[in-house]
């Protein structure tokens, strides 16, 4: 099981936007994508954005969207 659970981690995405804004994050695949495309950076070599004792690429991608210290961005952001 996924801990923190989708939901949670769609609320700490989206926590930046503001009242009447579109969320960034609206379904679960997008955390999917997110959250895979930087397991694949950290199998390919990337350092952690956070300190953990789990090995899993998954788990440790999971944890750093969870901490704030990974960003999904909208497609209407520049800096994609």
């Amino acid at each position: 099981m996924l801990h923190p659970s989708y939901s949670d981690l769609m609320k700490v995405v989206n926590a930046d936007c503001e009242e009447g804004e579109t969320p960034i994050v609206n379904s679960r695949y997008s955390i999917v994508l997110a959250t895979s495309k930087r397991a694949r950076q950290l199998i390919d070599g990337s350092e952690p954005l956070v300190a953990t004792r789990d090995k899993k690429p998954l788990s440790i991608a999971v944890e750093e969207l969870y901490d704030g210290e990974l960003k999904i961005l909208n497609s209407t952001d520049d800096e994609a």
